[in-house]
């Protein structure tokens, strides 16, 4: 059974009571800054992703840190 029209509205009224309208409307706009935030976290982590050096290119200088398993005789 979905909610009727009245009930959203009681609903609304109620949260707009407890909260105000004020803290509403700040708590919405950091949701907003918190999106724009990701969405900039996500266009930065492409553009350095993408001019990164592979492993195993000409000229890389790392070193190969494979663990490698090796057993002791007591």
């Amino acid at each position: 059974m979905a909610p009727s029209i009245w009930q959203i509205l009681i609903v609304a009224v109620l949260v707009v009571l407890l909260f105000g309208r004020g803290k509403i409307s700040g708590v919405m706009g950091d949701v907003a800054k918190g999106i724009k935030s990701f969405k900039k976290g996500m266009q930065d982590d492409d553009t350095s992703t993408t001019s990164t050096k592979r492993v195993g290119e000409p000229g890389d200088d790392a070193v190969d840190v494979t663990p490698t398993a090796e057993k002791k005789d007591a």
